[in-house]
């Protein structure tokens, strides 16, 4: 069963703020993570019991798993510097 993958609107505003060869990789990515929530490279991050990022460069996509819903809430899309200063 394929994953619902859930990108609110602020996450949106970030994906279309990031450069054009960027946010196309993240759409690759975000789309892949309907039939893999764990993706090869994928981290768990620390402190967190269900949160993962994926890099794409200097970018991480933060996203927090909820298997038994079959849900992928991204919370997070910017600048490696950025992602992790203000968390959810």
């Amino acid at each position: 069963m394929p994953y619902a993958v859930i990108v609110s609107k602020s996450v949106q505003k970030q994906i279309l703020k990031l450069p054009a060869s960027i946010r196309l990789k993240v759409q690759e990515k975000l789309l892949m993570l309907k039939s893999e929530p764990h993706p090869h490279g994928a981290l768990k991050l620390k402190g967190y019991d269900h949160q993962y990022r994926i890099r794409i460069g200097d970018y991480r996509i933060r996203y927090e798993i909820f298997d038994e819903e079959l849900r992928i809430q991204v919370l997070q899309c910017k600048h490696r510097r950025e992602v992790y200063r203000d968390k959810n």
